[in-house]
């Protein structure tokens, strides 16, 4: 297979590029303002549908809507399917942010408003910025950019906080370990840092969590959730 490098391949007089740029952004905006409150659910394409987590991941995601959150996905298969699954079954705004890939990732069919986008950086902004939470379910490498980009986002003041939550114990820890017997141990990041993360193992502890984090931290007259 023949690959288009998108990035490299961008040259100066390839400027209308931008205007696509920008329409990707205008279409974001226009059908994803009023969503709130919503919770970005993140994790591996690849999972299977049979695999106890993508049952566990559709019950997050049905929990969180059933206290009125909105779900908003990266709109792939895997942990993407599942959360907007659950959402869907929940009854609330199912959203799926997909993109286009050189081996095609093709849309599940769970998002009730899906938006196709040709470049990761506006996708990415739209995964951010209509969310109270994050979610990250175990998977690679899509998924640590995107858990480790939110992190940085936050410690340098470019998102308010809100919390960031690991699921599954057992598959971050190594992680956190890592983190704070390498990177912090070394100074290379602070320990405040930490103080957004979370790690759950069970979908009632993450949907708790979400919930305690809103209602104590967003102004009056958000959306009212559920108790």
């Amino acid at each position: 297979m023949v690959y288009e490098y998108e990035i490299n391949e961008l040259a100066k007089e390839e400027s209308w590029r931008m205007f696509r740029i920008i329409g990707e952004f205008v279409e974001g905006f226009d059908n994803l303002t009023g969503i709130e409150p919503a919770v970005t659910i993140y994790g591996s394409a690849r999972l299977a549908v049979d695999d106890r987590l993508y049952a566990q991941t559709e019950d997050i995601a049905y929990r969180l809507g059933q206290v009125g959150f909105s779900i908003v996905t990266g709109g792939g298969p895997g942990v993407m399917e599942a959360a907007n699954k659950g959402a869907l079954r929940a009854g609330v705004q199912s959203i799926g942010l997909n993109i286009v890939l050189p081996e095609e990732q093709a849309a599940n069919t769970y998002a009730t408003k899906s938006i196709t986008f040709s470049h990761f950086f506006s996708r990415k902004v739209m995964l951010v910025k209509y969310a109270t939470a994050f979610v990250i379910m175990p998977g690679g490498l899509g998924t640590l950019d995107e858990l480790t980009e939110v992190l940085t986002l936050m410690q340098t003041h470019k998102i308010k906080p809100f919390p960031v939550v690991l699921f599954g114990s057992e598959f971050w820890q190594g992680f956190l370990d890592w983190l704070r017997n390498m990177v912090l141990a070394r100074k290379y990041v602070s320990a405040g840092d930490f103080d957004l993360l979370r790690v759950e193992d069970s979908p009632d502890e993450v949907v708790e969590t979400i919930r305690r984090w809103y209602v104590a931290h967003e102004v009056v007259g958000k959306k009212a959730l559920a108790r």
